[in-house]
């Protein structure tokens, strides 16, 4: 299938446009600001915080999907984590899977400041044994991944059964700078690409890569 006709729709992303699309999310909120200012702070690693616009869709989705229970693969300084706790129903909780104390001890200190710790169950372990230890039946109404880029895979099929019904399941980093989309990817780029060609596959959900941020897969449990 040709993508020329869609491709005329495709706006390009210059960083007027891109300011403009910021400018018509909610604004970050003073905790959030002293996130950005804290993670920035950490140089280059700081490019692994999810950008404002996709903390904003996050809440969005979490609150749209009536969300009690969230599985987040990856938490680094906890932007994501605070987006998906402020779009948690009622009594709802965050599992977050990280293996950093040093970057989890800046979002534990967010997360406080923000009122949202008692949401968050942060758990320092390799991810998939968490996942594991789970409850085999379907209780996750939504997940994100944002970890190692090799590990998708693996914590995708973990996470799929335990995801009710009708819950989403989120991936980021899907686009991974453009190198999902060559045919002689390597290393992290590779890894999307065979990930993204599992997730087309997978029958199990409806999905769609959408290009947010360095992309973003949004799928649907049947």
């Amino acid at each position: 299938m040709s993508s020329t006709a869609d491709a005329i729709k495709t706006v390009p992303l210059t960083a007027d446009v891109y300011d403009y699309v910021l400018a018509q999310a909610e604004p970050p909120t003073p905790v959030q600001e002293r996130l950005i200012a804290r993670t920035r702070a950490l140089g280059g690693p700081a490019a692994m915080r999810v950008p404002h616009e996709q903390a904003v869709l996050l809440t969005l989705l979490a609150r749209l999907t009536d969300a009690r229970s969230i599985v987040e693969v990856g938490t680094f300084t906890g932007y994501s984590t605070l987006a998906l706790a402020e779009g948690l129903a009622p009594g709802g909780r965050v599992l977050a899977c990280d293996v950093s104390t040093e970057w989890t001890s800046i979002a534990r200190e967010a997360w406080h400041e923000a009122g949202v710790q008692d949401r968050i169950d942060l758990r320092i372990a390799p991810a998939l044994d968490t996942i594991r230890a789970l409850p085999a039946e379907p209780l996750i109404d939504l997940v994100f991944l944002d970890a190692d880029k090799p590990g998708y895979r693996a914590y995708w099929d973990e996470l799929v059964p335990r995801v009710r019904p009708g819950g989403l399941l989120l991936a980021d980093n899907v686009l991974y700078g453009g190198d999902a989309a060559r045919t002689d990817a390597e290393g992290n780029g590779l890894a999307i690409r065979e990930f993204n060609a599992h997730v087309r596959a997978d029958d199990r959900v409806e999905s769609v890569l959408l290009p947010i941020a360095d992309g973003l897969t949004l799928a649907r449990k049947r």
